[in-house]
């Protein structure tokens, strides 16, 4: 890092169902609002904009953030799929860092529609064709399924052949999850299930029920970062830090091999998370609380690996030990995660870093995790683009 970034404000709306929210102008500049509220700075004194989003027009950001104020600053428009909310947040970081500008603003927000993600256009090559290609050589295309949940849930198939688990480990993850979401005022779904009910559900694809998979949400959240010297000069917040930030994209070994964890962006996670270690001397062993990227209960799974926060191919005990929630090892996704809290692509990096802030602000009221000092983000994107950030209480 080549100055100190601090997040000194956030701001998240309750997620909610498609179909419930506001349009996207208005959750947008709703999020943007609550973060300088609550960094006590005025959008006069931002000084560039960087917007997510997936499902949208070109230069929604600006209409956006034009419900907040017209400062004729530069918005920059984001889309990296899942992890567009951290790329934002990504960009608006090294413009900080780098003393482009003293005070950024990281913004994203999702209206999304029912039903299972697919592509706006059938007119060109997809994004995602050679990821298909090399999940349906190995698997097989099942035009029943939702694409996603064939490429993650292949990967949870993979694993658990190799590894020899129960299938329903992976669903005892969405019953953490829904513990946890219980005690988010801003999740989509707060109500509990047992893990009966979670297996019963039906069936999507491999092990993955329909439980295990995040739904489709609409929602937003914004993050404002700044300098030491902007924060000292206005009073600001200094608690929270971001001590390393590291992007990676597809290597070739994603698609070497026909290995379904690889295609869905284990190695990338896993380079993303060394990456950010050794940039802030630390391990995983040190970190306190982790808002992982749960877009299914197999990836997040794939994810306590690639992360460090378990030895290869111990995913399971760490799960039946309890070592991924409060009063274990690391707490994962005390928001409820993606498959609970929702997920509202372009928001979703987003929403995690405003978590995680509260959590090192000692301010996440019932999902407090005592004594936390260090946090971790990771937020993936197939196509592929994978963000992991650790923040540090000052």
């Amino acid at each position: 890092m080549q100055r100190p970034v601090h997040v000194v404000g956030v701001g998240m709306i309750p997620f909610t169902k498609p179909g419930a929210s506001d349009p996207y102008t208005v959750m947008g500049a709703r999020a943007a609002r609550l973060a300088l509220q609550d960094a006590g700075v005025d959008y006069a004194d931002v000084q560039q904009a960087y917007v997510g989003y997936v499902y949208g027009d070109s230069t929604a950001g600006q209409a956006a953030l034009y419900g907040v104020g017209l400062t004729g600053i530069p918005v920059f428009n984001v889309n990296n799929n899942c992890s567009t909310g951290s790329s934002a947040l990504f960009l608006a970081r090294q413009a900080v860092e780098s003393g482009m500008v003293e005070c950024a603003i990281a913004l994203g927000f999702e209206q999304m529609q029912p039903g299972a993600l697919k592509g706006a256009w059938d007119d060109r090559p997809s994004p995602l064709a050679r990821f298909i290609d090399s999940m349906t050589e190995r698997q097989g295309y099942d035009q029943a399924a939702p694409r996603a949940a064939q490429l993650f849930g292949g990967a949870g198939q993979d694993y658990l052949r190799e590894h020899g688990i129960r299938p329903d480990t992976f669903g005892r993850i969405s019953v953490r999850a829904r513990q946890h979401a219980a005690r988010n005022p801003l999740a989509v779904f707060r109500q509990t299930l047992t893990l009966d009910e979670v297996m019963a559900s039906a069936q999507v694809y491999g092990p993955l029920t329909r439980y295990q998979c995040c739904p489709p949400t609409c929602g937003a959240a914004a993050a404002v970062l700044c300098s030491a010297d902007f924060a000292k000069r206005h009073g600001l917040d200094q608690r929270v830090t971001i001590a390393a930030q590291a992007m990676t994209t597809d290597s070739p070994s994603t698609f070497e091999g026909g290995d379904m964890l690889k295609v869905v962006g284990y190695d990338m996670s896993a380079a993303a998370a060394r990456q950010v270690y050794e940039a802030a001397g630390v391990g995983p062993e040190d970190v306190n609380v982790v808002e992982l990227h749960d877009c299914f209960t197999a990836n997040e799974l794939l994810t306590y690996e690639a992360l460090g926060l378990t030895p290869e191919g111990t995913a399971e005990k760490f799960i039946l030990d309890g070592d991924n929630t409060y009063g274990g090892r690391v707490v994962t996704n005390p928001s409820g995660g993606l498959l609970s809290k929702g997920h509202p692509l372009g928001a979703t990096g987003l929403a995690q870093c405003a978590e995680l802030t509260w959590q090192l602000r000692g301010q996440a009221e019932d999902r407090q995790v005592e004594g936390a000092r260090l946090a971790l983000q990771h937020n993936l994107g197939l196509g592929g683009a994978c963000v992991v950030t650790l923040y540090q209480r000052n």
